[in-house]
């Protein structure tokens, strides 16, 4: 009786395909996305290649060498610019840093005087800050305080020795580059400022991750659920009754979606509200901006369960999809993970998910303030996601539920 029980259940559970995709699919899928983040892949003998943004200031043939230095290291990718179009670019959070090479610098090379290098980073990415800092110091400055040594030296063998051979000269030079053990702090003056924290900004970073991050998560299962509604009343017969009616198939949709972005709408506007109550969010410093966001990001999440709710025919189907969906897009979309700790791959693929628009959307207001036409293109992405999804969910609501009927 236990074993013909036991298999009955079992049959059973292998004939639900949401049991099974719950069970070995879905955690598969988490597992693979979180080890890639993590760098379990990527961090085979691949390196990982930083955009870093250049300004010469002194346009000297020192400064140009030490260009052509940095393009020789790898893991940096070299982009020179303006300092004006840097600071809005790395502002605005499209580059992790811009360094700058200062007046002078030749002249600090030539006179083994400390070289005078500033390192203007996005603060709200300190993982690649901090890679970035350590290949520079380690690499680059290297090279560069080595050259300033061995000037040094050669001033003081011309000034000393005078009568000294040019091969005794070489000689000497190139032994002391190889053994010098010299602090590179002597010959270099780095600075280092966060582009946010010179506009005025103390930022909680973590908070912003937490909140954004968190809210968007939540909100794609709430309204998921609650498109679920439109299925228990197909079950019910409640729909069957409203397709009597005077009332078009878009407009029923169209009315279930009003509710949902209404729904959604409300608890993002309490999940701030609690945040700033909580931990000091400063909601009310952009709230124009902020509304409008709210706005965009509830009609994009509200239009895209309405999606999910279409493409499935029974309330079951509908939960077991909308776990999957749902969790990988918040895994490479930056809800579960940073996304400046993800690989550069997973960068790239997280443009797909709702997520990620919202998330850099609230970075932009709160980390970044952004005014809101600098806000514009995220927001426009939003609305053209909850557009497309619209027009696509009145297309498969016709095939998939009132044919069924």
């Amino acid at each position: 009786m236990i074993k013909t029980i036991a298999l009955k259940d079992l049959k059973l559970f292998f004939l639900d395909k949401k049991s099974v995709i719950i069970t070995f699919i879905l955690p598969i899928l988490l597992i693979s996305l979180f080890a890639f983040a993590f760098g379990g892949i990527a961090s085979s003998n691949k390196s990982r290649v930083i955009d870093l943004l250049l300004v010469d200031n002194d346009n000297s043939s020192e400064s140009k060498n030490l260009k052509k230095a940095l393009d020789s290291i790898k893991g940096i990718k070299i982009i020179t610019t303006s300092i004006e179009k840097a600071n809005k670019t790395v502002k605005k959070g499209n580059y992790v840093a811009v360094l700058v090479l200062k007046n002078g610098f030749q002249k600090a090379v030539l006179n083994s005087k400390p070289i005078p290098l500033e390192l203007k980073y996005d603060q709200s990415r300190e993982i690649e800050v901090g890679m970035l800092q350590a290949v520079l110091m380690e690499k680059l400055m290297a090279k560069v305080s080595k050259k300033a040594i061995s000037k040094n030296i050669e001033k003081f063998l011309d000034a000393e020795f005078a009568n000294i051979t040019p091969n005794m000269k070489n000689k000497i030079l190139k032994s002391t580059s190889k053994n010098n053990g010299t602090n590179t702090n002597n010959f270099i003056d780095f600075k280092m400022t966060p582009i946010l924290k010179e506009a005025g900004k103390k930022t909680n970073f973590g908070l912003i991750q937490a909140v954004a991050g968190t809210s968007i998560m939540m909100l794609l299962f709430s309204i998921a659920e609650i498109g679920g509604g439109l299925l228990d009343e197909k079950e019910s017969g409640t729909l069957k009754r409203l397709l009597y009616s005077p009332l078009k198939p878009k407009e029923i949709l169209f009315g279930k979606m009003s509710a949902a972005v209404i729904i959604a709408i409300l608890q993002l506007l309490v999940m701030f509200l609690f945040s700033w109550l909580a931990f000091g969010l400063p909601i009310f410093k952009n709230l124009f901006s902020l509304i409008i966001l709210i706005l965009a990001v509830a009609f994009a999440i509200a239009s895209f369960g309405i999606f999910l709710v279409s493409i499935a025919k029974t309330r079951k189907q509908l939960s077991g999809l909308s776990s999957m969906v749902i969790l990988t897009m918040s895994a490479i979309g930056g809800s579960m993970i940073p996304l400046f700790a993800m690989p550069p791959i997973m960068q790239k693929i997280a443009v797909v998910s709702v997520n990620y628009w919202g998330i850099q959307g609230f970075y932009d207001i709160f980390a970044r303030n952004l005014t809101l036409i600098e806000l514009l293109p995220r927001i426009g992405v939003l609305f053209s996601i909850g557009l497309i999804m619209s027009f696509i969910s009145i297309k498969l609501f016709k095939k998939n539920l009132l044919n069924l009927i």
